[in-house]
């Protein structure tokens, strides 16, 4: 095969980690291109193994380039959730990879440090051994180890496995949606957990709190307040949407589980994602940050 060819081979594998490890499409993008630009510039018949060689190089960049952004992140307007997807590859593929993409675990990812996350990402989500994880982050296999450990206790203690199978946490999703339109208060606290809570990113370009929101009535009050007319009308003007005609509220697939999407005027303005666990809502995710809302496409479960 070509040089084109190899590259191309492992691209949504790549493109996988890169993600993963960076939390942006935007920037996963970013890293495989350069991961091109140092292929290209490689004698492809010196090289074992593509592969492997390919996922050091997107594992390395993708290390470099979240170190940078922490500080960056540090000067960010609210809180900071991750770039959503949409677009998760077809068939058994999919269902292989869409737990390692669940919005609520991307979340938890933010917390791990660059190095525990990329094994996390490279051991859980790829399932490559110990002694390749290594050498792709430069470390021993007893420290690669021990990093895997401490990111798993780290997401184990952060994020409880679902116990609900996705069938049953779309069925949560649509009463939950239902009751915001609705503007059922008791009805949504029914729904949440007694200590839930309510994370927001707008990066300050949208109408969304900056700070985290806590208890069921404070989340259910928010949520049934932000669904009255006068307001959506003023957070669609506060991202440049004039009027409500062309609104388009459905719950559809994103990052491989059911979330909330709010089109206007074709566009991406909202997405809202929930944590579902034993069978109520213990985390809201609400991104209304139109940087990292443009990818996402309305999509059939089925």
């Amino acid at each position: 095969m070509t040089t084109t060819e190899v590259f191309e081979e492992h691209r949504s594998l790549l493109n996988g980690v890169a993600y993963r490890v960076l939390g942006s499409a935007n920037d996963a993008e970013d890293v495989v291109q350069e991961a091109w630009l140092r292929w290209s510039r490689v004698d492809p018949t010196e090289v074992d193994d593509p592969r492997a060689y390919l996922v050091t190089v997107v594992s390395r960049v993708a290390i470099d380039r979240l170190r940078r952004a922490g500080s960056q992140r540090e000067s960010y307007v609210g809180e900071w959730l991750p770039e959503p997807v949409s677009d998760l590859p077809d068939g058994a593929e999919r269902a292989e990879l869409a737990d390692s993409v669940e919005f609520a675990l991307m979340v938890v990812l933010e917390t791990l440090s660059p190095l525990e996350r990329a094994v996390f990402v490279l051991h859980e989500a790829f399932q490559l051994p110990y002694a390749q994880i290594a050498q792709a982050i430069g470390r021993s296999e007893a420290a690669t180890r021990q990093l895997a450990k401490r990111a798993r206790d780290h997401v184990r203690d952060r994020r409880p496995r679902f116990e609900a199978d996705r069938a049953e946490r779309r069925r949560i999703t649509e009463r939950f949606l239902r009751a915001c339109l609705e503007g059922d208060l008791d009805g949504l606290k029914g729904l949440l957990t007694a200590d839930a809570t309510l994370v927001s990113d707008s990066g300050g370009k949208a109408r969304a709190p900056l700070r985290v929101l806590r208890t069921a009535h404070k989340v259910g009050r928010f949520l049934t307040a932000i669904t009255e007319e006068r307001n959506v009308t003023r957070f669609l003007a506060s991202v440049g949407v004039d009027g409500m005609d062309d609104l388009d509220i459905r719950v559809t697939e994103v990052n491989g589980g059911p979330g909330v999407l709010a089109f206007a005027a074709g566009d991406a303005v909202l997405l809202l994602s929930l944590d579902v666990f034993e069978g109520r809502v213990q985390h809201v995710y609400l991104l209304v940050n139109p940087d990292k809302l443009s990818r996402l496409r309305a999509v059939d479960p089925s």
